[in-house]
């Protein structure tokens, strides 16, 4: 943009469009970030949004950058308000140097703290044939401003709508070229001009959410069946799964409610499939008694848990990390589990996959953790390397001396499937003995419970350890996990203090057992995390005696912001 414009001072700018739900916001946001990335920019994305089907305000965020970009700013450069009541819905994130490109009328002719440029979205499309075009008049004007070619913009339009009617391809052409003139002609009248440099590398790149990631993860951990009752946001998880299932070879189950979908999945584990369970907070609460079920019965289960803010419903639609105790101690008994928090696209599918085999290998749950940030946010990154996704079983093949929960020295016991071989597959919910039927031999109990709390220990040596960033020395140690991390690592750049590091744990639990040894060598630790009672720091406090000295938290619903998590750290750090 124009230097009068402030930007010049970034390596990115940050695009907010605004407006009620069903003025398509998401339509401009997908075309937006996929041109973008296709021309060679650098792109992230990632919204808020209100639980209703119509109405309401919803906004996103679009950042392209010269370099690569995976983490939510506060800032908003260029501001495009779809409808009233969006410029005071982000009132705060604007400044004097914020672009807002609208209609007079949307905007209102109240004191302005920011630069105003009339785009007359809606009259342009009025004069295509309706107003529903005037998001592709905004994607066409944006692009303009990009340096993005009319060829390209016009491309991706065609191809993003070809499975509508012929007029109406033509309509959204005509549209995304009538913004396009638009924008050239700010660009030309008033020096309104963005510049960012492409990369030819970003093309050859992947551009996914975070389900997605977690999507494929689970095929390539051998995923064949996944059950699920939709509860935002773990929706996408199911929506992705039952659209690719087909060619993958998957059956994707929606559940009358999720008590029925974890049970269908622990009966697909018995039947030999691999399986999975995508919920959230307040659909994993029904689904505890089959977590409990699970334990006992040493069948694999992996449960994805898209974290919410609640207690109840809560804020359905908006983010927080406030159920890592709820999947830590959910289910009555004591049986082990290991619980992953991927903070990157490359981790929620690493991680995902791994959760498939170790939960196969030791006869556990295997939790996914991820929160609405995470899974609504995305951004381009190389591709993942499937060398290191291999489905691994360990299914055996039974003979008639079978015993389903023979005891041994590893706690784990060969784990066969009806039909295959020639022994009895007994499994039951009740105490049983090494063959699976009922028992109340007190003596015996002991011996399963403590076979069961034994897998822990082989747990303990399959710790995913967290990433500390950068290596070295430091005076001030952040910890951070799951999808705060890019946020978090962005935060100290900015700082660019040498003597603080980053440890973010993708794995949270079981402990890694180094944890100890990273506190212990800084003069402060700052514990970061989206939930009020900081419960990662609670549980590193009673496995390791260290509390951290000073805890950010946030639990407003909204994830942290860059600048937010820059501001709160030069206030501790020492």
């Amino acid at each position: 943009m124009s230097k009068s414009a402030s930007l010049d001072e970034h390596n990115d700018i940050s695009i907010v469009l605004c407006g009620q739900a069903g003025m398509g916001i998401q339509t401009v946001e997908s075309l937006l970030t996929r041109i973008l990335k296709l021309s060679g920019y650098n792109v992230f994305a990632t919204k808020e949004y209100m639980s209703r089907v119509r109405g309401g305000m919803n906004s996103t965020e679009i950042r392209v950058g010269s370099k690569p970009v995976s983490a939510m700013v506060d800032r908003i450069d260029i501001l495009v308000p779809l409808n009233k009541g969006a410029v005071e819905h982000v009132a705060r994130r604007i400044s004097k140097d914020t672009v807002v490109l609208g209609e007079k009328e949307l905007v209102g002719e109240q004191s302005r703290p920011f630069r105003f440029f009339e785009a007359p979205f809606t009259n342009i499309a009025n004069q295509i044939g309706n107003r529903i075009y005037s998001n592709i008049v905004a994607v066409g004007t944006i692009a303009a401003l990009l340096g993005i070619g009319l060829d390209r913009v016009s491309d991706y339009v065609r191809r993003h709508f070809a499975g509508k009617a012929s007029d109406v391809v033509k309509k959204n052409i005509e549209a995304a070229g009538a913004g396009f003139e638009l924008g050239a002609g700010l660009a030309k009248s008033v020096g309104l001009r963005v510049v960012i440099q492409p990369n030819p590398m970003v093309g050859e790149q992947i551009l996914m959410s975070g389900a997605e990631a977690v999507g494929l993860g689970a095929m390539a951990g051998g995923c064949n069946f996944i059950s699920a009752y939709p509860m935002s946001p773990s929706t996408p998880v199911l929506v992705f799964l039952a659209k690719h299932g087909r060619d993958f070879g998957l059956l994707a189950e929606q559940a009358e409610d999720e008590i029925a979908a974890i049970n269908m999945a622990i009966g697909a584990w018995y039947a030999g499939a691999r399986a999975m369970v995508s919920t959230s907070g307040g659909g994993f609460a029904l689904m505890v008694e089959g977590l409990s079920l699970a334990g006992m019965l040493e069948l694999p289960i992996v449960i994805h848990l898209a974290q919410r803010p609640g207690p109840a419903t809560g804020l359905p639609t908006r983010t927080e990390q406030g159920d890592i105790e709820l999947a830590l101690y959910a289910g009555h008994g004591e049986f082990p589990r290991a619980i992953f928090a991927p903070g990157t696209l490359d981790e929620g599918f690493h991680l995902t996959a791994k959760a498939f085999n170790l939960a196969d290998k030791y006869q556990v749950p295997v939790f996914v953790l991820t929160d609405q940030y995470y899974i609504d946010s995305y951004y381009n990154t190389e591709s993942f390397d499937l060398s290191k996704a291999n489905v691994e079983k360990y299914v055996v093949r039974t003979d008639k001396n079978y015993k389903r929960y023979e005891l041994t020295t590893t706690g784990v016991s060969p784990r066969g499937i009806p039909g295959y071989g020639a022994g009895l597959v007994c499994v039951d919910s009740d105490e049983h003995d090494a063959e699976g039927h009922i028992t109340e031999d007190l003596d015996l109990r002991t011996k399963m419970v403590e076979k069961r709390l034994a897998k822990l220990e082989l747990l303990n040596s399959e710790i995913v350890p967290p990433e500390l960033w950068p290596d070295g020395n430091y005076r001030n140690l952040v910890v951070c996990w799951g999808s705060t991390l890019h946020i978090v690592r962005e935060a100290l750049s900015v700082l660019g203090r040498n003597d603080t590091a980053l440890l973010h744990y993708k794995q949270v639990y079981p402990l890694h057992p180094r944890t100890a040894e990273y506190l212990g060598k800084a003069k402060k630790v700052v514990a970061l995390e989206s939930n009020a009672t900081g419960q990662f720091a609670k549980l590193i406090k009673l496995h390791t005696g260290i509390d951290a000295d000073e805890k950010i938290l946030k639990y407003s619903g909204l994830s942290f912001t860059v600048e937010e998590v820059v501001e709160k750290l030069k206030k501790v750090l020492v």
